[in-house]
Protein backbone atom coordinates (compact mmCIF):
# COMPACT_ATOMS: atom_id res chain seq x y z
CA UNK A 1 0.00 0.00 0.00
CA UNK A 2 1.53 3.93 -0.96
CA UNK A 3 0.86 6.71 0.48
CA UNK A 4 1.33 10.42 -0.88
CA UNK A 5 4.23 12.10 1.03
CA UNK A 6 3.26 14.31 3.02
CA UNK A 7 5.48 17.41 3.71
CA UNK A 8 5.69 18.93 7.03
CA UNK A 9 8.20 20.99 8.37
CA UNK A 10 8.85 23.52 11.51
CA UNK A 11 8.54 26.98 10.68
CA UNK A 12 6.99 30.26 12.39
CA UNK A 13 4.02 31.45 11.49
CA UNK A 14 2.89 35.08 11.28
CA UNK A 15 -0.19 36.52 11.00
CA UNK A 16 -1.00 40.35 10.57
CA UNK A 17 -4.12 41.80 9.84
CA UNK A 18 -4.90 45.73 9.81
CA UNK A 19 -7.26 47.01 12.26
CA UNK A 20 -10.45 48.81 11.59
CA UNK A 21 -10.48 47.67 7.82
CA UNK A 22 -13.94 47.39 7.44
CA UNK A 23 -14.89 50.60 9.07
CA UNK A 24 -11.92 52.77 6.79
CA UNK A 25 -13.56 50.84 3.88
CA UNK A 26 -17.03 51.71 4.72
CA UNK A 27 -15.76 55.48 5.34
CA UNK A 28 -13.55 55.87 1.64
CA UNK A 29 -12.94 52.59 -0.02
CA UNK A 30 -10.77 53.94 -3.00
CA UNK A 31 -8.20 55.56 -0.56
CA UNK A 32 -8.27 52.50 1.90
CA UNK A 33 -7.54 50.18 -1.10
CA UNK A 34 -4.83 52.49 -2.63
CA UNK A 35 -2.80 53.21 1.42
CA UNK A 36 -3.03 49.40 1.44
CA UNK A 37 -1.18 48.83 -1.68
CA UNK A 38 1.30 51.35 -0.72
CA UNK A 39 1.59 49.93 2.55
CA UNK A 40 2.56 46.71 1.00
CA UNK A 41 4.66 47.68 -1.81
CA UNK A 42 6.60 50.17 0.90
CA UNK A 43 6.52 48.48 4.47
CA UNK A 44 5.29 45.25 4.34
CA UNK A 45 6.76 43.32 1.47
CA UNK A 46 10.59 44.67 2.07
CA UNK A 47 10.49 44.30 5.57
CA UNK A 48 9.48 41.03 5.11
CA UNK A 49 11.92 40.06 2.17
CA UNK A 50 14.72 41.56 4.76
CA UNK A 51 14.01 38.97 7.46
CA UNK A 52 13.83 36.00 5.26
CA UNK A 53 10.12 35.76 5.47
CA UNK A 54 8.02 33.90 2.46
CA UNK A 55 4.80 35.44 1.96
CA UNK A 56 2.04 32.85 1.58
CA UNK A 57 -1.05 34.35 1.11
CA UNK A 58 -3.14 37.58 1.38
CA UNK A 59 -6.39 37.48 2.66
CA UNK A 60 -8.21 40.72 1.69
CA UNK A 61 -6.16 43.25 4.20
CA UNK A 62 -4.66 40.40 6.13
CA UNK A 63 -1.41 38.18 5.38
CA UNK A 64 -0.05 34.77 6.25
CA UNK A 65 3.81 35.15 6.44
CA UNK A 66 6.25 31.65 7.14
CA UNK A 67 9.87 31.93 8.62
CA UNK A 68 12.41 29.33 8.96
CA UNK A 69 13.69 30.82 11.52
CA UNK A 70 11.61 32.16 14.85
CA UNK A 71 13.83 35.01 15.64
CA UNK A 72 13.39 36.14 11.89
CA UNK A 73 9.48 36.35 12.44
CA UNK A 74 9.39 38.40 15.77
CA UNK A 75 12.47 41.02 14.74
CA UNK A 76 10.38 41.39 11.24
CA UNK A 77 7.25 42.07 13.84
CA UNK A 78 8.55 44.37 15.10
CA UNK A 79 10.29 46.58 12.44
CA UNK A 80 6.72 46.14 11.08
CA UNK A 81 5.41 47.98 14.28
CA UNK A 82 8.40 50.03 14.79
CA UNK A 83 7.55 51.64 11.29
CA UNK A 84 4.52 52.59 11.94
CA UNK A 85 3.43 56.15 11.44
CA UNK A 86 7.10 57.05 9.83
CA UNK A 87 6.05 56.32 6.11
CA UNK A 88 5.07 59.70 4.88
CA UNK A 89 2.11 58.55 3.04
CA UNK A 90 -1.63 60.05 2.54
CA UNK A 91 -4.47 58.94 5.17
CA UNK A 92 -5.85 56.41 6.24
CA UNK A 93 -2.94 55.35 8.60
CA UNK A 94 -2.72 51.32 8.22
CA UNK A 95 -1.55 49.97 11.77
CA UNK A 96 -1.36 46.20 12.08
CA UNK A 97 -2.14 43.51 14.60
CA UNK A 98 0.54 40.55 14.32
CA UNK A 99 0.35 37.26 15.37
CA UNK A 100 3.19 34.18 15.70
CA UNK A 101 3.21 30.69 16.54
CA UNK A 102 5.74 28.07 16.03
CA UNK A 103 4.74 24.32 14.87
CA UNK A 104 4.52 21.73 12.67
CA UNK A 105 3.00 22.66 9.24
CA UNK A 106 2.15 21.01 6.56
CA UNK A 107 3.13 22.14 3.13
CA UNK A 108 0.84 21.43 -0.06
CA UNK A 109 1.93 24.02 -3.12
CA UNK A 110 2.32 27.29 -2.07
CA UNK A 111 -0.04 26.89 0.39
CA UNK A 112 0.55 26.04 4.37
CA UNK A 113 -1.72 24.33 6.91
CA UNK A 114 -1.88 23.10 10.12
CA UNK A 115 -2.38 23.87 13.72
CA UNK A 116 0.99 26.08 13.98
CA UNK A 117 -1.05 28.22 11.35
CA UNK A 118 -4.26 28.14 13.06
CA UNK A 119 -2.67 29.14 16.39
CA UNK A 120 -1.20 32.50 14.91
CA UNK A 121 -4.17 33.31 12.55
CA UNK A 122 -5.78 33.06 16.82
CA UNK A 123 -3.46 35.11 18.57
CA UNK A 124 -3.39 38.37 15.77
CA UNK A 125 -6.46 39.43 17.01
CA UNK A 126 -5.18 39.16 20.68
CA UNK A 127 -2.62 41.46 20.21
CA UNK A 128 -2.99 45.71 20.68
CA UNK A 129 -3.44 47.79 17.62
CA UNK A 130 0.23 48.13 16.63
CA UNK A 131 1.52 45.17 19.00
CA UNK A 132 2.27 41.80 18.55
CA UNK A 133 0.76 38.64 20.89
CA UNK A 134 3.54 35.71 20.84
CA UNK A 135 2.63 31.96 21.82
CA UNK A 136 4.96 30.80 24.61
CA UNK A 137 6.82 28.26 22.74
CA UNK A 138 7.95 31.66 20.83
CA UNK A 139 8.67 33.55 23.30
CA UNK A 140 10.88 30.52 24.95
CA UNK A 141 12.59 29.94 21.43
CA UNK A 142 13.71 34.18 21.42
CA UNK A 143 14.94 34.68 25.27
CA UNK A 144 18.48 36.42 24.79
CA UNK A 145 18.43 36.84 21.11
CA UNK A 146 15.63 39.17 20.34
CA UNK A 147 15.68 43.38 22.14
CA UNK A 148 11.82 43.48 23.10
CA UNK A 149 10.28 43.62 26.09
CA UNK A 150 6.88 40.96 25.61
CA UNK A 151 4.91 41.09 28.73
CA UNK A 152 3.21 37.98 30.08
CA UNK A 153 -0.69 37.71 28.82
CA UNK A 154 -1.74 34.43 30.62
CA UNK A 155 -3.19 30.94 28.86
CA UNK A 156 -5.92 31.44 26.83
CA UNK A 157 -8.52 29.20 25.01
CA UNK A 158 -8.65 30.06 21.42
CA UNK A 159 -11.10 29.38 19.33
CA UNK A 160 -11.35 25.53 17.86
CA UNK A 161 -7.99 24.91 19.59
CA UNK A 162 -8.21 22.06 21.96
CA UNK A 163 -5.70 23.43 24.39
CA UNK A 164 -5.18 26.43 26.56
CA UNK A 165 -2.65 28.73 24.95
CA UNK A 166 0.08 30.62 26.99
CA UNK A 167 0.82 33.84 25.17
CA UNK A 168 3.02 36.91 25.83
CA UNK A 169 2.59 40.02 23.91
CA UNK A 170 4.26 43.21 22.76
CA UNK A 171 2.64 46.60 23.33
CA UNK A 172 3.65 49.65 20.85
CA UNK A 173 4.72 52.53 22.75
CA UNK A 174 1.54 54.98 23.58
CA UNK A 175 2.44 57.59 21.47
CA UNK A 176 2.63 54.52 18.55
CA UNK A 177 -0.86 53.11 19.82
CA UNK A 178 -2.51 56.25 19.95
CA UNK A 179 -2.23 56.77 16.60
CA UNK A 180 -4.90 54.18 15.56
CA UNK A 181 -7.24 55.65 17.45
CA UNK A 182 -9.07 58.95 15.72
CA UNK A 183 -10.28 61.17 18.93
CA UNK A 184 -14.18 62.60 18.50
CA UNK A 185 -14.59 66.18 18.27
CA UNK A 186 -15.67 67.06 21.21
CA UNK A 187 -16.76 70.98 20.82
CA UNK A 188 -19.39 72.88 22.99
CA UNK A 189 -21.80 71.99 20.34
CA UNK A 190 -21.17 68.53 19.73
CA UNK A 191 -22.60 65.60 20.59
CA UNK A 192 -21.30 63.87 23.92
CA UNK A 193 -19.02 60.64 23.40
CA UNK A 194 -18.26 57.71 25.06
CA UNK A 195 -15.69 54.79 25.35
CA UNK A 196 -15.89 51.61 26.68
CA UNK A 197 -13.12 50.21 28.14
CA UNK A 198 -11.81 46.65 28.44
CA UNK A 199 -13.86 45.01 31.52
CA UNK A 200 -11.00 43.63 33.81
CA UNK A 201 -11.04 39.79 34.67
CA UNK A 202 -10.29 39.71 38.62
CA UNK A 203 -10.92 35.87 38.89
CA UNK A 204 -8.20 33.40 38.48
CA UNK A 205 -10.31 31.74 35.85
CA UNK A 206 -8.87 32.63 32.02
CA UNK A 207 -12.34 31.46 30.29
CA UNK A 208 -13.65 34.60 32.23
CA UNK A 209 -11.21 37.09 29.89
CA UNK A 210 -13.42 36.17 26.65
CA UNK A 211 -16.86 36.14 28.35
CA UNK A 212 -15.66 40.18 29.68
CA UNK A 213 -14.65 40.99 26.17
CA UNK A 214 -17.80 39.54 24.58
CA UNK A 215 -19.35 41.44 26.94
CA UNK A 216 -18.12 44.83 26.16
CA UNK A 217 -18.59 44.59 22.64
CA UNK A 218 -21.96 43.64 22.75
CA UNK A 219 -22.07 46.63 24.96
CA UNK A 220 -20.62 48.74 22.46
CA UNK A 221 -22.45 47.10 19.56
CA UNK A 222 -25.79 47.95 21.70
CA UNK A 223 -24.85 51.69 22.09
CA UNK A 224 -23.83 52.41 18.66
CA UNK A 225 -27.43 52.31 17.81
CA UNK A 226 -28.26 55.62 20.21
CA UNK A 227 -28.36 58.54 17.61
CA UNK A 228 -27.76 60.89 20.69
CA UNK A 229 -24.12 59.93 21.75
CA UNK A 230 -21.19 58.75 19.75
CA UNK A 231 -19.32 55.56 20.90
CA UNK A 232 -15.48 55.18 20.14
CA UNK A 233 -14.74 51.87 18.10
CA UNK A 234 -13.34 48.61 20.31
CA UNK A 235 -10.57 48.62 18.33
CA UNK A 236 -9.25 52.38 20.24
CA UNK A 237 -10.66 51.59 23.35
CA UNK A 238 -9.13 48.07 23.78
CA UNK A 239 -5.56 49.29 23.08
CA UNK A 240 -5.47 49.68 27.24
CA UNK A 241 -6.38 46.25 27.79
CA UNK A 242 -4.18 44.85 30.69
CA UNK A 243 -2.96 48.43 31.86
CA UNK A 244 -3.01 50.27 34.96
CA UNK A 245 -4.87 53.41 33.67
CA UNK A 246 -6.01 56.84 34.52
CA UNK A 247 -9.57 57.35 33.40
CA UNK A 248 -9.06 61.74 32.69
CA UNK A 249 -6.02 60.79 30.72
CA UNK A 250 -8.07 58.24 28.76
CA UNK A 251 -10.53 60.42 27.91
CA UNK A 252 -8.55 63.01 27.01
CA UNK A 253 -5.97 60.44 24.47
CA UNK A 254 -9.73 58.96 22.83
CA UNK A 255 -11.60 62.37 23.02
CA UNK A 256 -14.46 61.42 24.83
CA UNK A 257 -16.75 63.08 27.70
CA UNK A 258 -17.78 59.83 29.14
CA UNK A 259 -16.44 56.48 29.69
CA UNK A 260 -17.69 53.04 31.24
CA UNK A 261 -15.36 50.99 32.91
CA UNK A 262 -16.32 47.50 34.55
CA UNK A 263 -14.84 44.13 36.10
CA UNK A 264 -15.93 40.42 36.20
CA UNK A 265 -15.72 38.56 39.09
CA UNK A 266 -15.70 34.77 39.35
CA UNK A 267 -16.21 32.70 42.59
CA UNK A 268 -17.56 28.56 42.13
CA UNK A 269 -20.77 28.22 40.03
CA UNK A 270 -21.56 32.33 40.30
CA UNK A 271 -20.49 35.45 38.29
CA UNK A 272 -20.61 39.12 39.25
CA UNK A 273 -20.09 42.12 37.08
CA UNK A 274 -19.54 45.78 37.64
CA UNK A 275 -19.52 48.48 36.08
CA UNK A 276 -19.05 52.23 36.32
CA UNK A 277 -19.77 55.47 34.09
CA UNK A 278 -17.41 57.80 34.60
CA UNK A 279 -17.06 61.75 33.77
CA UNK A 280 -13.83 62.03 31.70
CA UNK A 281 -12.55 65.56 32.68
CA UNK A 282 -13.03 64.91 36.51
CA UNK A 283 -13.15 61.59 37.00
CA UNK A 284 -16.24 61.46 38.79
CA UNK A 285 -18.34 58.24 39.11
CA UNK A 286 -22.23 59.05 37.67
CA UNK A 287 -23.10 55.47 38.10
CA UNK A 288 -22.44 52.54 39.34
CA UNK A 289 -24.23 48.91 39.41
CA UNK A 290 -23.31 45.18 39.43
CA UNK A 291 -25.20 42.04 38.09
CA UNK A 292 -24.76 38.90 39.90
CA UNK A 293 -25.58 35.01 37.78
CA UNK A 294 -24.63 31.89 37.05
CA UNK A 295 -22.01 30.26 35.16
CA UNK A 296 -24.99 28.01 34.46
CA UNK A 297 -26.32 30.15 32.02
CA UNK A 298 -23.58 32.47 31.23
CA UNK A 299 -24.59 33.65 27.90
CA UNK A 300 -28.52 34.94 28.79
CA UNK A 301 -26.36 36.28 31.74
CA UNK A 302 -23.97 38.10 28.99
CA UNK A 303 -27.10 39.31 27.06
CA UNK A 304 -29.05 40.51 30.64
CA UNK A 305 -25.90 42.22 31.73
CA UNK A 306 -25.60 44.38 27.94
CA UNK A 307 -29.58 44.68 27.97
CA UNK A 308 -29.13 46.58 31.57
CA UNK A 309 -26.19 48.29 31.17
CA UNK A 310 -27.21 49.66 27.67
CA UNK A 311 -30.48 50.80 29.32
CA UNK A 312 -29.32 52.76 31.85
CA UNK A 313 -26.26 54.32 30.51
CA UNK A 314 -28.13 56.57 27.93
CA UNK A 315 -30.43 58.22 30.50
CA UNK A 316 -27.19 58.91 32.87
CA UNK A 317 -25.34 60.29 29.65
CA UNK A 318 -28.48 62.60 29.33
CA UNK A 319 -28.89 63.35 32.89
CA UNK A 320 -24.82 64.41 33.21
CA UNK A 321 -25.35 65.80 29.71
CA UNK A 322 -28.11 68.41 31.36
CA UNK A 323 -26.21 69.21 33.96
CA UNK A 324 -23.17 69.93 32.58
CA UNK A 325 -25.10 72.63 30.17
CA UNK A 326 -26.67 74.13 33.13
CA UNK A 327 -22.84 74.17 35.18
CA UNK A 328 -20.74 75.01 32.25
CA UNK A 329 -22.84 76.71 28.75
CA UNK A 330 -25.83 78.91 30.41
CA UNK A 331 -25.33 81.56 28.43
CA UNK A 332 -24.72 79.41 24.73
CA UNK A 333 -26.84 80.37 22.35
CA UNK A 334 -25.84 76.92 20.05
CA UNK A 335 -28.49 74.62 19.16
CA UNK A 336 -27.37 71.53 21.15
CA UNK A 337 -27.63 73.53 24.43
CA UNK A 338 -30.64 74.60 24.08
CA UNK A 339 -31.64 71.21 23.43
CA UNK A 340 -30.05 70.33 26.18
CA UNK A 341 -31.70 72.86 28.31
CA UNK A 342 -35.43 71.59 27.01
CA UNK A 343 -34.65 67.93 28.25
CA UNK A 344 -35.18 69.74 31.90
CA UNK A 345 -38.45 70.35 30.75
CA UNK A 346 -39.44 67.44 28.97
CA UNK A 347 -40.41 65.18 31.57
CA UNK A 348 -42.97 67.94 33.71
CA UNK A 349 -46.29 67.47 32.60
CA UNK A 350 -47.20 71.41 33.66
CA UNK A 351 -48.29 73.85 31.43
CA UNK A 352 -45.47 76.51 32.30
CA UNK A 353 -42.71 73.97 32.06
CA UNK A 354 -44.00 72.50 28.56
CA UNK A 355 -44.53 76.01 27.26
CA UNK A 356 -40.52 76.74 28.17
CA UNK A 357 -39.27 73.46 26.56
CA UNK A 358 -41.27 74.16 23.59
CA UNK A 359 -40.07 77.97 23.23
CA UNK A 360 -36.02 76.36 24.32
CA UNK A 361 -36.17 73.46 21.51
CA UNK A 362 -37.48 76.11 19.15
CA UNK A 363 -34.75 78.01 19.05
CA UNK A 364 -32.36 75.03 18.55
CA UNK A 365 -34.81 73.98 15.47
CA UNK A 366 -33.99 77.82 14.12
CA UNK A 367 -30.81 77.22 14.26
CA UNK A 368 -30.65 73.44 12.91
CA UNK A 369 -34.27 73.70 10.96
CA UNK A 370 -33.26 69.94 9.64
CA UNK A 371 -32.17 68.36 12.88
CA UNK A 372 -34.73 64.76 13.35
CA UNK A 373 -34.10 65.22 17.01
CA UNK A 374 -34.79 68.82 17.86
CA UNK A 375 -38.21 68.28 15.93
CA UNK A 376 -39.16 65.04 17.54
CA UNK A 377 -38.24 66.96 20.84
CA UNK A 378 -40.80 69.85 19.79
CA UNK A 379 -43.27 66.62 18.99
CA UNK A 380 -43.34 65.12 22.15
CA UNK A 381 -43.83 68.26 23.65
CA UNK A 382 -46.90 69.69 21.35
CA UNK A 383 -48.29 66.05 21.98
CA UNK A 384 -48.50 66.98 25.51
CA UNK A 385 -50.09 70.01 25.38
CA UNK A 386 -52.67 68.22 22.27
CA UNK A 387 -53.24 65.28 24.83
CA UNK A 388 -53.93 67.74 27.74
CA UNK A 389 -55.98 70.10 26.54
CA UNK A 390 -53.90 72.91 26.96
CA UNK A 391 -53.55 75.45 24.08
CA UNK A 392 -50.02 77.19 23.18
CA UNK A 393 -49.72 81.21 23.14
CA UNK A 394 -49.40 82.57 19.52
CA UNK A 395 -50.35 79.86 17.78
CA UNK A 396 -53.56 78.98 16.00
CA UNK A 397 -53.43 75.43 14.76
CA UNK A 398 -50.49 73.92 16.89
CA UNK A 399 -51.81 70.45 15.43
CA UNK A 400 -51.02 71.81 12.04
CA UNK A 401 -47.06 72.55 13.47
CA UNK A 402 -47.10 69.47 15.16
CA UNK A 403 -47.91 67.44 11.76
CA UNK A 404 -45.24 69.86 9.47
CA UNK A 405 -42.76 68.65 12.88
CA UNK A 406 -43.52 64.99 12.24
CA UNK A 407 -42.82 64.95 8.23
CA UNK A 408 -39.34 66.92 8.83
CA UNK A 409 -38.25 64.49 11.70
CA UNK A 410 -38.98 61.58 9.66
CA UNK A 411 -37.55 62.63 6.51
CA UNK A 412 -34.13 63.57 8.09
CA UNK A 413 -34.10 61.19 10.96
CA UNK A 414 -34.78 57.56 9.01
CA UNK A 415 -33.73 54.76 11.68
CA UNK A 416 -33.60 56.81 14.47
CA UNK A 417 -35.35 54.67 17.27
CA UNK A 418 -35.99 58.10 19.02
CA UNK A 419 -37.57 60.02 16.30
CA UNK A 420 -39.66 57.00 15.16
CA UNK A 421 -40.82 56.57 18.47
CA UNK A 422 -41.91 60.21 19.49
CA UNK A 423 -43.84 60.72 15.91
CA UNK A 424 -45.13 57.44 16.35
CA UNK A 425 -46.14 57.90 20.01
CA UNK A 426 -47.76 61.42 19.14
CA UNK A 427 -49.28 59.94 15.84
CA UNK A 428 -51.75 57.60 18.55
CA UNK A 429 -51.44 59.97 21.20
CA UNK A 430 -52.90 63.64 19.75
CA UNK A 431 -53.01 63.00 15.98
CA UNK A 432 -55.35 60.27 15.93
CA UNK A 433 -53.83 58.04 12.79
CA UNK A 434 -53.45 54.94 15.35
CA UNK A 435 -52.15 52.42 11.92
CA UNK A 436 -49.33 54.40 10.95
CA UNK A 437 -48.28 55.43 14.52
CA UNK A 438 -47.92 51.84 15.83
CA UNK A 439 -45.83 50.92 12.74
CA UNK A 440 -43.35 53.78 13.25
CA UNK A 441 -43.48 52.33 17.41
CA UNK A 442 -42.76 48.91 15.73
CA UNK A 443 -39.70 49.81 13.66
CA UNK A 444 -38.53 52.15 16.97
CA UNK A 445 -38.17 49.13 18.70
CA UNK A 446 -36.54 47.20 16.07
CA UNK A 447 -34.30 49.81 15.18
CA UNK A 448 -32.93 50.09 19.34
CA UNK A 449 -34.66 47.50 21.66
CA UNK A 450 -32.86 48.78 24.40
CA UNK A 451 -34.27 52.78 23.99
CA UNK A 452 -35.98 52.82 27.39
CA UNK A 453 -38.39 55.44 26.21
CA UNK A 454 -39.27 53.70 22.83
CA UNK A 455 -40.10 50.69 25.19
CA UNK A 456 -42.08 52.83 27.12
CA UNK A 457 -43.63 54.22 23.64
CA UNK A 458 -44.51 50.57 22.54
CA UNK A 459 -46.54 49.95 25.48
CA UNK A 460 -48.71 53.07 25.14
CA UNK A 461 -48.83 51.78 21.67
CA UNK A 462 -50.00 48.79 22.68
CA UNK A 463 -52.36 49.87 25.36
CA UNK A 464 -53.84 52.28 23.01
CA UNK A 465 -54.02 50.23 19.56
CA UNK A 466 -52.76 46.54 20.44
CA UNK A 467 -52.96 43.72 22.66
CA UNK A 468 -52.96 44.77 27.22
CA UNK A 469 -51.05 41.54 27.80
CA UNK A 470 -48.06 43.12 25.06
CA UNK A 471 -48.38 46.61 26.82
CA UNK A 472 -47.74 44.70 30.22
CA UNK A 473 -44.26 42.91 28.89
CA UNK A 474 -43.10 46.28 27.43
CA UNK A 475 -44.31 48.10 30.83
CA UNK A 476 -42.45 45.40 32.64
CA UNK A 477 -39.60 45.55 30.54
CA UNK A 478 -39.44 49.00 31.21
CA UNK A 479 -39.41 49.16 34.67
CA UNK A 480 -36.61 46.11 34.34
CA UNK A 481 -34.31 48.02 32.36
CA UNK A 482 -34.59 51.09 34.12
CA UNK A 483 -36.21 51.37 37.28
CA UNK A 484 -35.41 54.74 39.08
CA UNK A 485 -34.35 56.66 35.64
CA UNK A 486 -36.23 59.60 34.35
CA UNK A 487 -39.28 58.84 32.19
CA UNK A 488 -39.71 55.69 35.29
CA UNK A 489 -43.89 57.38 35.52
CA UNK A 490 -44.42 56.36 32.16
CA UNK A 491 -44.16 52.72 32.22
CA UNK A 492 -45.64 52.71 36.30
CA UNK A 493 -48.77 54.84 34.79
CA UNK A 494 -48.98 52.50 32.09
CA UNK A 495 -49.54 49.47 33.61
CA UNK A 496 -51.90 51.24 36.78
CA UNK A 497 -53.89 51.83 33.37
CA UNK A 498 -54.05 48.41 32.67
CA UNK A 499 -55.06 47.52 35.39
CA UNK A 500 -57.83 50.09 35.56
CA UNK A 501 -59.21 48.46 32.72
CA UNK A 502 -59.16 45.13 33.83
CA UNK A 503 -60.81 46.35 36.98
CA UNK A 504 -57.89 45.82 39.53
CA UNK A 505 -58.25 49.01 41.26
CA UNK A 506 -56.03 48.14 44.06
CA UNK A 507 -53.03 46.99 41.98
CA UNK A 508 -53.95 49.97 39.65
CA UNK A 509 -53.81 52.43 43.07
CA UNK A 510 -50.43 50.62 44.59
CA UNK A 511 -48.93 51.61 41.02
CA UNK A 512 -50.14 54.62 40.45
CA UNK A 513 -48.57 55.93 44.28
CA UNK A 514 -45.10 54.28 42.76
CA UNK A 515 -45.06 56.08 39.34
CA UNK A 516 -46.60 59.63 41.52
CA UNK A 517 -42.77 59.08 43.89
CA UNK A 518 -41.26 58.71 40.35
CA UNK A 519 -42.99 61.71 39.20
CA UNK A 520 -45.10 64.01 41.09
CA UNK A 521 -46.66 66.60 38.20
CA UNK A 522 -47.84 63.37 35.60
CA UNK A 523 -51.25 63.97 34.67
CA UNK A 524 -52.32 60.85 33.55
CA UNK A 525 -50.89 59.28 37.04
CA UNK A 526 -53.35 61.67 38.87
CA UNK A 527 -55.93 60.37 36.85
CA UNK A 528 -55.28 56.68 37.90
CA UNK A 529 -55.29 57.96 41.57
CA UNK A 530 -58.20 59.65 41.23
CA UNK A 531 -60.16 56.83 39.52
CA UNK A 532 -58.64 53.63 41.62
CA UNK A 533 -59.93 55.57 44.40
CA UNK A 534 -63.77 56.58 43.02
CA UNK A 535 -63.40 53.36 41.98
CA UNK A 536 -62.99 51.64 45.65
CA UNK A 537 -65.36 54.26 47.13
CA UNK A 538 -62.51 56.19 48.83
CA UNK A 539 -64.42 59.58 47.64
CA UNK A 540 -62.25 61.87 49.81
CA UNK A 541 -59.00 60.65 48.55
CA UNK A 542 -60.15 60.69 45.08
CA UNK A 543 -60.97 64.47 45.63
CA UNK A 544 -58.13 65.30 47.46
CA UNK A 545 -55.93 63.99 44.28
CA UNK A 546 -58.65 65.98 41.59
CA UNK A 547 -57.70 68.83 43.87
CA UNK A 548 -53.40 68.52 43.38
CA UNK A 549 -54.27 68.01 39.36
CA UNK A 550 -56.47 71.41 39.07
CA UNK A 551 -54.20 72.97 40.81
CA UNK A 552 -51.28 72.66 38.08
CA UNK A 553 -53.80 71.70 35.24
CA UNK A 554 -56.96 74.15 35.35
CA UNK A 555 -59.93 74.22 33.69
CA UNK A 556 -59.22 70.07 33.10
CA UNK A 557 -62.95 68.45 32.48
CA UNK A 558 -63.91 64.82 31.07
CA UNK A 559 -64.66 65.74 27.87
CA UNK A 560 -61.05 67.16 27.32
CA UNK A 561 -58.98 64.48 28.19
CA UNK A 562 -61.28 62.20 26.39
CA UNK A 563 -61.17 64.59 23.13
CA UNK A 564 -57.23 63.90 23.48
CA UNK A 565 -56.62 60.65 24.24
CA UNK A 566 -57.14 57.72 21.26
CA UNK A 567 -60.01 56.12 20.65
CA UNK A 568 -58.99 53.28 18.67
CA UNK A 569 -60.70 51.01 21.34
CA UNK A 570 -63.09 53.59 23.62
CA UNK A 571 -63.24 50.99 26.41
CA UNK A 572 -59.40 51.60 27.37
CA UNK A 573 -60.42 54.60 28.54
CA UNK A 574 -63.64 54.69 30.00
CA UNK A 575 -62.72 53.21 33.23
CA UNK A 576 -60.50 56.15 33.75
CA UNK A 577 -62.98 58.37 32.60
CA UNK A 578 -65.61 56.55 34.83
CA UNK A 579 -64.25 57.11 37.68
CA UNK A 580 -62.87 60.76 36.96
CA UNK A 581 -66.99 61.55 37.08
CA UNK A 582 -67.63 59.88 39.90
CA UNK A 583 -64.61 62.01 41.86
CA UNK A 584 -66.48 65.42 40.66
CA UNK A 585 -64.09 66.30 37.77
CA UNK A 586 -66.65 68.11 35.28
CA UNK A 587 -68.10 66.26 32.12
CA UNK A 588 -67.83 69.77 30.38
Amino acid sequence: MSHDHVDRRLAAILAADVVGYSRMMATDETATLAALKLHRQCVFDPTVASHNGRLVKLMGDGSLVRFDSVVDAVNCALALQNRAGKVDAPPPEIVLRIGINLGDVTFDGGDIYGDGVNVAARLEPLAEPGGICIAAIVKESIVGRVNALFEDGGGVRLKNIDRPIHIWKWRPPRSTAAKSVVPLKTGDSMRPSLAVLPFQNISSDVDQEYFADGVVEDIITALSRFRSFAVIARNSSFIYKGQAIDIRQVAQELGVRYVLEGSIRRAGSRLRITAQLVEGATGAHLWAEHYDGSTEDVFDFQDRITECVVAIVEPQIKIAEIALSRRERPESIEAYDFYLQTMLYFYSDTPERNHDGLTLINKAIALEPNNAIYLATAVGLLMQRGTLGWKLAGVEDQRAVCENYIERALVHGHGDATVAGICGNTLIQYLKEYDRGFELVRQAVAFNPNNLDVVNFAGVANLHCGSLDEAVTYFLRAERLSPNSLGAHWNLTGLAHVEMVRGNYEEALALARKSMAANAYYGPCFWMMIAANAKLGRMEEARQHLAGLLAFSPGVTVARLRAGQPAKIPERMEPILDGLRLAGMPEE
